[in-house]
């Protein structure tokens, strides 16, 4: 399996209206403790470990100015 990176989810806005009530009325500490949640289930969800590295790269390149 390789990690899906074109568009792929279905009904976008629902999605980040549902991600960002989730988050809302959370302290910075708990908003964190939710996104480590929601990362930690989502990995448990794929359970491919070559996915979920390639996916972990990917994130990281798009945070680091010049990539890893």
């Amino acid at each position: 399996m390789r990690l899906i990176t074109e568009p792929n989810l279905t009904a976008v806005d629902d999605f980040y209206e549902a991600l960002i009530d989730a988050h809302r009325d959370l302290s910075i500490g708990e908003s964190q403790a939710l996104n480590a949640r929601l990362v930690l289930l989502l990995a448990n969800h794929i359970g491919a470990l070559d996915v979920l590295k390639e996916a972990l790269t990917a994130a990281r390149a798009g945070a680091v100015p010049g990539g890893p």
